[in-house]
């Protein structure tokens, strides 16, 4: 069986997207995406996956490794058909948060311990001659 979902982005929340972009940036020799902006900003790897940061008002540092300000971090996720996957997510234990700021582009869904997760449609893939 094929898998149902491929990741595509593991995303940061932050207060100034651009300057953890940047020093990741640094850190790693990542090149960044072409749409970075103030309020998202990311880092592509040659195999396509990106690391994202994303803007957060009054955003709060994790308290590591206390609780009392949790990790920030979600993971996306590509399919091929979005519809499919969700029930098929639905089915295996997630839940869909009424809260959908997506519209037709992606899905935020949460899986059983409540960590939210984006599902994101397929882009279409370039192809090589033989």
């Amino acid at each position: 069986m094929p898998p149902l979902m491929r990741p595509t982005a593991i995303t940061l929340d932050c207060p100034d997207p651009v300057a953890l972009m940047e020093f990741y940036r640094r850190a790693t020799a990542l090149e960044p995406h072409p749409g970075s902006d103030a309020d998202f900003a990311g880092l592509v790897q040659e195999d396509g996956l990106m690391i994202g940061f994303q803007r957060v008002d009054d955003h709060r540092p994790p308290s590591w490794p206390g609780q009392d300000v949790p990790q920030q971090i979600h993971l996306d996720f590509e399919v091929d058909d979005l519809d499919e996957a969700e029930s098929r997510l639905l089915e295996l234990g997630a839940t869909k948060p009424d809260c959908q700021p997506g519209g037709a582009r992606w899905r935020v869904l949460a899986d059983p311990a409540g960590h939210p997760f984006c599902l994101t449609s397929a882009l279409p893939r370039p192809t090589t001659a033989p």
